[in-house]
């Protein structure tokens, strides 16, 4: 196999949701294990498993665009609303 590029990571990253975004975050670790912990792609698939666990506790990937407000008509019946920067806290 070739050895792991910038573009690959993007393109498991890209579409994640909150959904899968450990099932994601698993294949990106799989990806870039064997190498190098300075290796400048291991570097930024670490920024991405980091993107990716934050994802996993939100309800919305959200990067673009504002954050609705939660005056918005019928906010209180949405069961979540936490974007990748701002996730909700783990469980215990």
């Amino acid at each position: 196999m070739a050895e792991p590029a910038i573009d690959d990571i993007d393109y498991l990253v890209g579409p994640a949701t909150p959904h899968f975004a450990y099932q994601i975050r698993a294949r990106v670790q799989a990806l870039v294990r064997d190498l190098p912990e300075d290796h400048p792609v291991r570097r930024y698939a670490d920024e991405k498993v980091a993107l990716l666990d934050r994802l996993g506790h939100a309800s919305s990937k959200a990067e673009e665009g504002p954050v609705v407000g939660d005056e918005r008509l019928g906010w209180e019946r949405l069961p979540s609303s936490a974007p990748a920067w701002e996730p909700h806290p783990p469980r215990p």
